[in-house]
Order: structure tokens, then C-alpha cells, then sequence
């Protein structure tokens, strides 16, 4: 036999990071089963979503400004509105400020925070995945599929920074709703004036979040050996939970 020929037991070579980057708008499969064979490498698309907020960020910051951000939000919420109407000048001056250090060290340590919400989702989605649906992905193979599922994320950060620099009028700017790729956006045309609770409900229904749990699910089936309708209940069943919670939480403040 020639000395070149493959060897028993030979695993062909994994893809590249740029090829799972890709194959994940393109053949989300082949993106998932290289995680599956253990290349579990996620800086890449981490990287990508870092850069992408940051420009985001800017955008933000030049175009529109932090301190017209927070106003708006108060705006919207008329409960947060009368407070401020109510408090002496000196209170609103320290809330003020204190909304637009929030805000802003959000928005700088957005890497870290993505980072801490796909670790303790991953955590959780491991755990219904193994022990409900008899799974056997590891911790790190969920952690990753969700860097990579999150991808899609992206695309609404970009066409936020188009609307801003197509010149959105500032005041009108919701940096809770600020791309047009949900339901709210197009029922609810001033989020002032409409029902919270309704309002919630459609802003949920996004359609880059529902790519990006098809994404998980398909991905944690895949990791995990089981049928992928079973990846579809665990990530649908913990994403309806958390609406029901933000649906709850308008309920309640409303």
C-alpha cells in the first residue's frame, strides 16, 4: 500500500473559525458538528460581536448622546417622568447622572457582560439539555454554539448604526428598540403611548432573536446527540419563560 494513504481511524481536518463564522449564515450544520469533534474555539465570533457594539457605541455617543439616551428613556416611562417631576432639583441632577453612568458603563463593558450572560445561559441550557432530554453535550460545546449562534446579533447592531446615521431626529431614538426587526417597532410607532405590557410582548417577537434561538437550538441538539426538536423545547422553553418574566415585569410597573 502506498505510504500516503489514510491511516485508520484519521479525523479529517477541523474548520477554521472564519469557516464556522461563515457556515453559520450559511450551513449552520457544519458549523455545530466541528464543535461537536471538539473544536471549541469562540474568541472569533466573540471578537466579531465586541467590534460590532463598540461601532454601535460610537455611533451612539456621536449622533445621538448619552445624556439624549437617558432623557428618552425617561420620556417613555411616564411613571419615571412624574418621579423626576416631582424631585427637587438636586435629586434630579444625582439621578440624572447616575442613569447616564449606568448607561454608559453598560455600553463600555458590553464585552464582559456578553461573556457573563452566555456563560450562565449556557449553564442552564446544559443542564435541561443533559438532564431533561438525556443529552451529552459538555458545558464548553454549549458556551460555544452560542457564540456562534449569536452571530446574527450583528446584523441588528449594523442597521442601528444606519438608522443613526440616516438621521434619525435624536429625540425620538429608543435605545431599548433601536432597529426596526421587531413587532413593536412597526405596531407601536411612540412606545410612550402605548400598552407596556403589549408593548413587551412585541418587542420580543424580533426576528434576529428568533434566528439566533433556531441557531441554539439546532446547535445544542447537535452537540448533544439528541433530536433537534428537543434542542427547539429546551431554548424556546427558557426563552418563553424569560418573555413571560419581562411581560410580568411591565405588568407590574405599568
Amino acid at each position: 500500500m502506498s505510504e500516503t494513504a489514510v491511516q485508520p481511524g484519521a479525523q479529517a481536518t477541523g474548520l477554521s473559525q472564519w469557516q464556522r463564522v461563515a457556515n453559520t449564515f450559511t450551513a449552520p450544520s457544519k458549523t455545530f458538528e466541528d464543535i461537536k469533534r471538539g473544536n471549541q474555539s469562540w474568541w472569533m465570533p466573540f471578537v466579531i460581536m465586541a467590534l460590532v457594539s463598540y461601532i454601535f457605541f460610537a455611533a451612539v455617543f456621536v449622533k445621538i448622546g448619552m445624556q439624549t439616551v437617558v432623557d428618552n428613556q425617561i420620556k417613555l416611562d411616564p411613571k419615571a417622568e412624574e418621579r423626576m417631576a416631582q424631585a427637587t432639583p438636586e435629586q434630579r441632577e444625582m439621578g440624572t447622572k447616575i442613569s447616564l453612568y449606568i448607561t454608559e458603563g453598560v455600553f463600555i463593558a458590553q464585552p464582559v457582560i456578553m461573556l457573563a450572560v452566555v456563560a450562565l445561559g449556557s449553564l442552564g441550557l446544559w443542564g435541561t439539555i443533559n438532564f431533561v432530554f438525556g443529552g451529552k453535550a459538555t458545558f464548553g460545546s454549549i458556551f460555544t454554539v452560542w457564540m456562534y449562534a449569536g452571530l446574527p446579533g450583528i446584523i441588528k447592531a449594523v442597521l442601528g448604526t444606519v438608522v443613526i446615521f440616516a438621521g434619525i431626529e435624536p429625540e425620538t431614538f429608543n435605545i431599548k428598540n433601536f432597529a426596526p426587526t421587531n413587532l413593536a417597532a412597526f405596531v407601536f410607532p411612540n412606545p410612550a403611548e402605548a400598552n407596556k405590557v403589549l408593548y413587551s410582548l412585541a418587542n420580543s417577537l424580533d426576528v434576529i432573536t428568533i434566528w439566533t434561538l433556531v441557531l441554539l437550538a439546532i446547535g445544542t441538539a447537535t452537540v448533544a446527540g439528541v433530536k433537534r426538536n428537543s434542542g427547539y423545547i429546551a431554548v424556546f422553553g427558557w426563552w418563553a419563560i424569560f418573555v413571560l418574566i419581562g411581560v410580568g415585569f411591565a405588568a407590574i410597573t405599568s
